[in-house]
């Protein structure tokens, strides 16, 4: 009879939480060099959305900084989430794993204008433990069939890819694992209908399983987001089938912290913040503010960006989304990553009148709790609240009738609003939804936008 101890570690939904990076780089390697000892082979994976461009080094270097340090590790396998499926455009996704020293797997996305698995990607990987035992790795990422077709990639369904997938790999290994950006409650569903695979390390919804999930013979992995855990799989393989695994996840703030630890984190942000600060990008002639009683207001610049951007009849954006001013004199690349981190694209909507006095109405019952609302995911990125929406080119007289572009508002005309997908996502404005006729533009943050109109305006 063969039988080995495998050591199998794995990190999901990092987001670029570099602060952490050191002490993970440290417990992996620490846990590689104890197997080591013990005799036991390690494997290494990543589960998807390493890279956030929320943060300087990864936005000055579209992530392939990312994947530098990622090669200091010498990951088995990695697949992608959809931070680095939707934060970078087509081309540079293309590029994103130039430098990898490890294998891309995503079985469930297809280049759309090819309809064939992207170049930087393979289907599934087959390893041979050093008893030739073999054990066949894929991956499967959220196919988020409204918004991965605008980047040109095609989703495939999940169970379509499942049933194709399942019967070569069964052929080629007798234990079966999925690095699984698809979420926990998924993951579950999942391990209950299909019993062919015998580990699922998951990711996508943040969770932290402790101790792991068993789901019949399946077990389910889970380890966190932004570095904050790392997970260990203990794998038992007798004559090709896992036997039996044990899963821990393992908290980062109780690992030991080195003393040079905290000058590799600070390197990390000076570097990605010099690369950005010598990229000019503007030269402002006064400061503008995120107050909206300010003179010169940073939100009308966003609004005009907006607007230009679709030649729409008017723009609405959130004040909260602004979180910094941008100073007088040269602004560069840095001033306007601190100002709008946010992985947010812009949109056009189109409403009838009459469908857009909702959406009024519905901002208006919504504005005092948006007031202080904290801001957390669908593409923000800070700690500030939601603020006051602003609108260019329509306005309330003091008889409550609305304007737009100084003429009343027609209830059967259909009007174009510059917006973002945010107001989309989030649950307040379900006219946008429901009404709505929305035109996203994922190949361009609302950042550079803004930087399009700020170098035409003052360079």
């Amino acid at each position: 009879m063969v039988s080995e101890e495998l050591m199998l570690l794995h990190t999901n939904d990092i987001h670029s939480h570099l602060e952490n990076w050191p002490k993970v780089r440290h417990f992996i390697q620490s846990q590689q060099n104890q197997a080591r000892r013990q005799g036991h082979q390690t494997f290494v994976f990543d589960i998807g959305d390493a890279i956030d461009r929320q943060h300087a080094l990864t936005e000055a270097t579209l992530g392939q900084a990312n994947v530098k340090l990622m090669n200091e590790i010498g990951y088995t396998a990695a697949t992608v989430g959809n931070n680095e499926m939707l934060g970078l455009d087509h081309e540079a996704l293309n590029h994103l794993y130039d430098e990898a020293n490890y294998p891309i797997l995503v079985s469930n996305i297809l280049d759309a204008s090819t309809h064939q698995r992207p170049e930087w990607a393979d289907d599934y990987k087959i390893v041979t433990t050093k008893a030739g035992q073999k054990i066949a790795l894929f991956g499967l990422t959220a196919p988020f069939e409204r918004t991965l077709p605008l980047l040109g990639w095609e989703p495939v369904d999940i169970d379509v890819t499942l049933e194709r997938l399942l019967p070569e790999l069964q052929a080629q290994a007798d234990t079966i694992i999925l690095l699984s950006h698809l979420g926990l409650p998924t993951d579950r569903d999942l391990a209950d209908r299909y019993p062919a695979l015998d580990l699922i390390m998951g990711a996508h919804t943040h969770h932290v399983l402790p101790d792991g999930e068993w789901h019949g013979d399946t077990l389910v992995a889970a380890a966190g987001r932004y570095g904050s855990h790392v997970g260990t799989v203990q794998m038992t393989l007798e004559n090709g089938k896992m036997t039996s695994a044990h899963a821990k996840a393992w908290p980062t703030e109780t690992m030991p912290e080195l003393p040079e630890d905290a000058e590799e984190k600070e390197h990390y942000a000076k570097l990605g913040n010099q690369k950005l600060t010598q990229r000019v990008i503007a030269d402002m002639p006064t400061i503008y503010s995120r107050k909206l009683t300010d003179e010169h207001r940073l939100i009308d610049l966003g609004l005009t960006s907006l607007q230009n951007f679709y030649e729409a009849d008017v723009a609405v954006l959130s004040s909260g989304m602004f979180l910094t001013d941008l100073p007088a004199g040269p602004v560069t690349q840095k001033n306007l990553h601190d100002c709008l981190p946010h992985a947010v694209h812009p949109m056009l909507t189109k409403l009838t009148g009459h469908e857009l006095q909702r959406l009024l109405l519905e901002i208006q019952k919504n504005r005092n709790f948006l007031l202080s609302y904290q801001v957390k995911g669908m593409g923000f990125r800070g700690h500030q609240a939601f603020g006051e929406m602003v609108w260019a080119g329509l306005a309330q007289d003091a008889d409550g009738n609305w304007w737009v572009n100084h003429r009343p508002l027609d209830p059967y005309q259909t009007y174009t609003i510059a917006g973002l997908d945010h107001y989309l996502f989030i649950p307040f404005f379900p006219t946008i939804e429901i009404a709505g006729i929305n035109q996203m533009n994922y190949d361009v943050l609302l950042r550079e936008v803004v930087a399009a109109t700020l170098t035409k305006k003052f360079n």
